[in-house]
Parts: structure tokens; sequence; C-alpha cells
């Protein structure tokens, strides 16, 4: 199971060598490559999921701050059974809806907020890593 900073140096040594990390933690882009210019936020998921979520929240904040700069905004998620790309310039239009979800993935914080979400189907993505669900290694 990748967390974001496996997640980070994985992209940084097959992908995106110059990749470096948000200065802000609360950031709503996780790291950014300067030659690309791609704005990158990264998201694990503990269970495959065929569509994966997006916080609309965080999707207009990266929106918002490619735009100017002539950067390109990614998603990239990974599951146990791989990791996909999503470049959002090329994501037709979201449909958002609200979900009540736990305020953070962090488990021992059980505390449930509405959070406005849209669904991205893996078929739209890139997949940059298969991982073998048999093999009991983690990366």
């Amino acid at each position: 199971m990748l967390d974001e900073k496996a997640l980070f140096e994985l992209l940084k040594e097959w992908y995106i060598p110059d990749l470096v990390m948000s200065r802000n933690q609360f950031s709503s882009w996780d790291c950014y490559s300067p030659i690309t210019k791609m704005r990158i936020e990264l998201k694990c998921r503990r269970k495959h999921y065929d569509e994966l979520l997006i916080e609309r929240f965080k999707y207009n904040k990266m929106m918002d701050k490619v735009a100017p700069h002539g950067d390109t905004p990614y998603y990239i998620c990974a599951t146990p059974n791989g990791v996909w790309s999503f470049n959002l310039h090329k994501v037709e239009e979201l449909e958002w809806f609200i979900k009540r979800m736990p305020r953070t993935t962090d488990f021992r914080r059980r505390e449930y907020v509405e959070k406005e979400v849209g669904v991205i189907h893996i078929d739209l993505g890139t997949n940059l890593f298969v991982f073998n669900k048999y093999d009991k290694k983690s990366i």
C-alpha cells in the first residue's frame, strides 16, 4: 500500500525527475514539475475503485492556480491495483454531488463532513503502474 510520500518518490524516480513537493502542506496540490509545468494532486486509496473521487474545492483551487501560469493540472491516484494519472484539462465536465465523508483520511479522527466531489473513471486516465494483486510485497 502506497502513501503519498511513496507515490511522490515513485513518480520522481520513473516519470518526473524534477518533481518537487509543495512547500505548504495545506496547499491544494501536492507537487510540481518546473520543467513540464505539471501541478499535481496526489491521492492514495486503500481499496481499488474504478471511479475515483476528487474534491471540488481542491479541483477549483488547482484550476485557478494553473490558469495564469500556463501549468497543466494533474490528479494522480494510487489504489492497490495501480496508479492512474489524469490531465484535468482533458477530463470532460465533471458532475458534482455532495457526499458525507471523513474530514481527513486519518481514521483516528472519525469526524464526518459533507464534501462536494466529482467522479473520474479510471478509463479516462493513464495507468502508470500496475500492481500484482497476488504479490504480497508493497512498493
